[in-house]
């Protein structure tokens, strides 16, 4: 039979009223694993202590300890990989690179809360650099939006997005620190992004961005610059973000056969999803 410990529930009607209830004891070991995790003494991808050990250091038996892990394995708190231990669960979000998801769409998807700060939102001149990016002539106007996206409160990512104004005329009418860009764009006007070329590289975050992200310099970011185009091939956004690297992993679906020119020196394109 199972041992238990002894915790206190106060009644809420007369505080001084105690009552003592059973606690199970592998409740009692996940809840002591579970804080180690959330002070920091445990990190993520730390392997924990063997079974044997995690009794002694308990005092409890084999079957309680098991029943502990495996309701934290369950939780997705920790993970386990046969033959070589039980670790804490990797914390990053998990995001794809091969579907054109607009970051809120994807999150949500996921199931986070997205939300988002709007830093700036205005109608620049099309520069050298833009002019090219975007495929219109010097000077033409150009929708700059730049953001803070954050998930459950936290700031996990920087985004400056740039669009030909000719495209979705009078679109910053629209509140963006609550409205998806994609979801605006494929709606209101009409232009939904089909496809885009992406190019993804790790770097030292500014200073500038080390403070938007709430990050201690210096911290490495994973910055992304991205062309997005319609079906028909014209470019409606140009990107460049950046995402806290200790909040992110990213998956992608390989391939076994590929020829050189498929890959090397060329940036290959991200896939729209219906």
């Amino acid at each position: 039979m199972e041992h238990v410990g002894i915790c206190w529930y106060i009644n809420e009607t007369n505080p001084m009223n105690r009552t003592p209830q059973a606690k199970p004891l592998w409740q009692v070991v996940a809840d002591t694993i579970t804080s180690q995790i959330d002070s920091g003494e445990l990190g993520a991808n730390e392997r924990l202590p063997s079974e044997s050990e995690l009794c002694k250091m308990h005092a409890v038996g084999r079957n309680t300890v098991r029943h502990a892990l495996s309701d934290l394995v369950n939780k997705g708190i920790l993970t386990t990989v046969h033959g070589v231990g039980t670790f804490v669960a990797d914390d990053r979000m998990l995001k794809t690179a091969e579907y054109l998801y607009g970051f809120t769409q994807e999150m949500e998807l996921r199931g986070h809360e997205v939300a988002n700060k709007v830093l700036s939102a205005e109608i620049i001149p099309a520069d050298t650099f833009l002019s090219r990016r975007l495929g219109i002539q010097l000077g033409a106007e150009v929708v700059f939006l730049y953001r803070v996206r954050l998930m459950e409160g936290e700031p996990t990512a920087i985004e400056r997005a740039y669009l030909p104004h000719e495209l979705c005329l009078g679109i910053l009418d629209h509140d963006f620190s609550t409205a998806s860009l994609y979801k605006t764009l494929s709606e209101v006007y009409n232009r939904k992004p089909d496809h885009a070329e992406q190019e993804i590289e790790a770097s030292l975050a500014t200073d500038e961005v080390a403070k938007l992200l709430g990050l201690d310099s210096p911290a490495v970011v994973l910055v992304f610059h991205r062309e997005t185009r319609l079906r028909d091939g014209t470019v409606i956004e140009y990107v460049d973000s950046e995402l806290r690297a200790d909040r992110f992993r990213f998956y992608t679906n390989l391939k076994l056969e590929a020829s050189a020119n498929q890959f090397v020196f060329r940036r290959m394109p991200v896939e729209s999803i219906e």
